[in-house]
């Protein structure tokens, strides 16, 4: 069932069977009591014109999460300190992407990151809330008063051109132009292929069945999630409920209910899309699970008293705005109109409530959440990715993910050079085996690492994405490609040292200080390349100390060498043991030159 969802053409496609359940079945008879005609050519109409306005929403969404991702990214660092003003994040994002699902995404890409907690996440969805209504009231104010070809054809005019300049920012935004443009006509599209039904057999149907009260809303919520889960957006679901209420198909009532129903579907889509995430993506959508459910609960209760009062609202606020502007206009009288707006406003007030009324409660939301998802045994072992999963991202989203699992890379290995010393310092082979199998283990778990980070990178390079974050990308292969190869050399490091105590070889004194030595000049090499890997940020690497440090690395190297080659002569000077010793120090050495490359590479040079 989750393949058959994934397939778009196939969400578009069932969307109309859920609009025939809203609708009935009469709806297909010629000639009803208004005459209303609907056939198979019109089930095409429908279902075409709703795929040009997802598409038109993916492409604006993607383009803008393109051309300002960073942006938002910094936006999310910096203003979700607290739960209040993550709300009013989660809005703003939401707002500007379209997208209460990109912001879901972005949020839990963050989490996953450590870059922000539970607790600040469960603000930045409360507002994503609120900030996708900002679509609705695009759909009722634009949608069914203005000709939308009217701004459709200037914003081609506009987008189209930008989409062939070679500025990876300006192409971007063209193409958030250009989604805006075909969202438009898609809504313009949609809006003209459905037939007026008031007064027909259907809508008669519809408002009979709609008479048994909290049954009845309970059922038009699980419509709406449906439609909401089939075509994947909150949004999409939202315009065909505006749409069909236009249309004069849907009842006010029956239509809110809907839109509830919507806040649930919105929910089970984020649920589907994190069960290939970590716990931590697991607990951020159940955490917007339980908010949207616990308002969904006490709102279908008091749904009746709700649009009394919204109806109140409306009116008396379009009474005033008609008498200061002195307008005169048919539109804002008529009655489909009218509810489209109370929808909107809604949806809205709906969640602007629901947000003020669990917003204190959302350190118990937490602790549900971490109770409902507990950590799975071994998720975050030594080999698991901790920060990436299969999750579909863009590739601006996906680097934050992917800084903090390189990051975490360089910490494993890192930790093979403090077994190395152990092993190189021991002179009980029991424990030197034990050391050995350890840098066996971690020579795998390095292996596995570039290989998976690898693959993660190459699957994003097939998407579209700026020129900035091509160059982030590369750095990234290029450094899981020097981690890997510095794996590679512990481990050669642990079986000379292997072979060594199997033919029974041993470093006088001398010998082994002058390792330590270097080991103690890798060491710190280590700590300056982990502190680059951790920045914020890779434009902020600094390489002056990381030059400093491989200098220091060849002097000691190169005094290594002449005290080798100085007493080789000596007949006290056992020459395996100076071939092994040779082998340990050019291979600290090589360590080094990686460590340069890796952050050559973060610094944007490789």
């Amino acid at each position: 069932m989750k393949n058959i969802l994934s397939n778009k053409f196939l969400k578009v496609a069932f969307s109309f069977l859920v609009i025939m359940l809203v609708s009935s079945t009469s709806i297909w008879a010629k000639g009803d009591a208004e005459g209303v005609s609907f056939g198979f050519w019109d089930v095409v109409q429908i279902v075409g014109s709703l795929a040009f306005f997802i598409y038109g929403m993916k492409m604006m969404s993607d383009g803008i999460q393109r051309a300002a991702g960073s942006q938002m990214r910094n936006i999310l660092r910096t203003m979700t300190k607290n739960r209040y003003l993550g709300v009013f994040t989660g809005f703003l994002i939401t707002a500007l992407v379209q997208s209460s699902s990109a912001t879901t995404v972005m949020t839990v890409s963050f989490v996953n990151a450590g870059l922000l907690t539970l607790l600040e996440s469960a603000g930045v969805m409360m507002g994503a809330n609120i900030g996708t209504t900002v679509t609705g009231w695009i759909i009722a104010i634009l949608g069914f008063k203005v000709k939308l070809s009217a701004y459709s054809i200037p914003l081609f005019a506009i987008g189209v051109p930008m989409l062939f300049t070679s500025s990876g920012k300006k192409k971007y935004w063209g193409e958030f132009l250009v989604g805006f443009a075909i969202l438009f006509l898609g809504l313009s599209y949609l809006k003209n292929s459905v037939p007026d039904i008031g007064g027909s057999e259907a809508l008669a149907w519809i408002e009979s069945f709609a008479a048994y009260g909290i049954w009845s809303r309970i059922f038009f919520v699980f419509v709406g999630a449906l439609v909401t889960i089939i075509v994947q957006s909150s949004s999409a679901a939202m315009a065909i409920t505006l749409t069909l209420v236009y249309a004069g198909w849907l009842p006010l009532e029956v239509a809110a209910a809907m839109v509830l129903g919507e806040n649930i579907g919105t929910t089970i889509t984020a649920e589907l899309a994190s069960l290939v995430g970590n716990t931590n993506a697991k607990r951020s959508a159940r955490i917007h699970s339980m908010f949207n459910l616990i308002g969904v609960t006490w709102m279908v209760f008091l749904l009746p008293w709700a649009m009394e009062l919204i109806t109140t609202i409306v009116e008396n606020f379009t009474y005033i705005f008609e008498s200061n502007a002195k307008l005169k206009t048919k539109d804002l009288n008529s009655v489909d109109i009218m509810n489209t707006y109370k929808l909107a406003a809604f949806h809205t007030l709906f969640n602007i409530a629901n947000v003020l009324l669990l917003l204190a409660f959302v350190p118990w939301l937490v602790r549900m959440a971490i109770k409902t998802v507990p950590q799975k045994e071994g998720e975050d072992g030594l080999d698991t990715l901790k920060f990436i999963d299969s999750a579909n991202r863009t590739p601006e989203l996906a680097t934050v993910e992917l800084q903090k699992e390189v990051a975490r890379y360089g910490e494993i290995t890192t930790r093979m050079l403090g077994f190395s010393k152990e092993l190189i310092n021991s002179t009980d082979n029991k424990e030197s085996l034990t050391l050995i199998a350890k840098l066996r283990k971690y020579e795998d778990v390095t292996d596995k690492f570039e290989k998976e980070i690898t693959e993660y990178i190459t699957n994003l390079s097939d998407k579209e994405m700026t020129h900035k974050t091509s160059i982030r990308l590369r750095s990234f292969f290029n450094i899981c490609n020097d981690m890997e190869r510095i794996g590679d050399i512990f481990y050669q490091l642990a079986k000379s040292v292997e072979s060594k105590m199997n033919r029974k070889i041993y470093f006088i004194p001398e010998q082994r200080e002058q390792l330590n030595e270097l080991i103690e000049i890798v060491s710190r090499a280590f700590d300056e390349m982990n502190h680059n890997l951790n920045l914020q940020t890779y434009d902020d690497v600094s390489l002056s100390k990381c030059y400093e440090l491989e200098d220091e690395i060849n002097v000691q190297r190169n005094s290594m060498r002449s005290y080798n080659q100085e007493h080789l002569g000596n007949d006290t000077y056992n020459v395996n043991s100076a071939m092994v010793f040779t082998n340990l120090f050019s291979s600290l050495e090589r360590v080094g030159d990686h460590i340069v490359n890796i952050n050559e590479s973060a610094a944007g040079e490789i």
